[in-house]
């Protein structure tokens, strides 16, 4: 398991499109994604529950992985986050 806390850089925040494209990004592993902020924890594979964060650019989250492709899946979930 990796946890790991990541600013967003994404201009808008997470909008309705960059969480869309996030949710691809995230259902492309078979591990497990967690993205947590403040009290919320929600699977970063869920459009719904990832649009109930309305996360802005410049918060901080939070973000688990866990499985056997968590490594990959996190360097590329981060590096979409960071605006990269």
């Amino acid at each position: 398991m990796i946890k790991k806390p990541i600013t967003i850089q994404i201009a808008n925040g997470l909008e309705a499109r960059p969480v869309a494209l996030l949710v691809q990004v995230a259902s492309q592993y078979e591990s497990d994604i967690y993205v947590e902020c403040a009290e919320k924890r929600v699977n970063a594979k869920s459009i719904m529950g990832m649009m109930t964060l309305g996360l802005n650019c410049g918060e901080d989250i939070l973000v688990t992985v866990n499985g056997e492709d968590e490594e990959d899946a996190m360097k590329n979930i981060e590096k979409y986050l960071s605006g990269k």
